[in-house]
């Protein structure tokens, strides 16, 4: 099947996940994983009507950025080493894997002047080991700290929840993570709105989708894997 067709089937499964839990599909964006593919797999998302592009492989993700350009919302969704933020942060307009204090000080320091990047404080919901992320305790002091970075503001929470099929570990990790957002949210501190929640991959984003996701990143159902 074509992306474009793809696409389509993704934005069923949204608008029906957003029926059983009564929302409306106008709040959760479709972010197009494009890791694996081609420069003209992804410009062919584009072309589908795909607004959002998710990287985490930095080399080839501003190859991709200077082909496609600024036309499209990109988000960096892997784990961002310090070293190469100067190099990318010009061209990723939401980072969603913020979790250090040292990743923070850095992206404030190259973010422009009177400028502000949109940052998700990444968690760890469930506790594996193979996964980066704040322990769902330090969040909001975490955040709190954040206060003292003024080019850093806080969109939301993002987590990756264990690749199972067991629906009801999903649902209560996706869960828990809403309920840390809404806590945060409560709080109404300016520089962390904490209104989005970036969660649910090809294999479990209609759960996430049902327990509030605002953001779902897809790749292979979307796109495919061709490398």
């Amino acid at each position: 099947m074509s992306v474009k067709d793809n696409y389509k089937n993704v934005q069923a499964s949204v608008k029906k996940a957003c029926e059983r839990s009564n929302r409306d599909s106008d709040n959760v964006h479709i972010i197009a994983v494009t890791k694996y593919v081609s420069v003209d797999t992804a410009k062919e998302a584009v072309e589908a009507g795909i607004e959002h592009i998710g990287e985490n492989r930095l080399d080839e993700a501003l190859s991709k950025w200077e082909e496609i350009g600024s036309g499209v919302t990109w988000h960096f969704i892997g784990n961002l080493q310090t070293k190469k933020v100067k190099k990318m942060i010009h061209a990723f307009d939401y980072i969603h894997s913020l979790d250090r204090l040292s990743l923070a000080k850095e992206i404030d320091k190259r973010t422009n002047p009177g400028e502000y990047k949109k940052c998700f404080v990444q968690v760890n919901v469930t506790g594996e080991e193979s996964k980066s992320g704040l322990s769902p305790e330090e969040v909001l002091s975490f955040i709190e700290e954040l206060k003292n970075y003024p080019s850093i503001e806080v969109a939301g929470l993002m987590t990756m929840a264990p690749y199972t099929d067991d629906h009801t570990l999903l649902r209560s990790a996706f869960r828990k993570l809403r309920e840390l957002k809404e806590g945060i949210e409560e709080k109404k501190l300016s520089h962390a709105p904490c209104h989005e929640l970036s969660m649910g991959m090809s294999n479990d984003f209609e759960i996430a989708v049902e327990e509030g996701a605002t953001f779902v990143r897809i790749g292979s159902s979307l796109v495919g894997k061709e490398k």
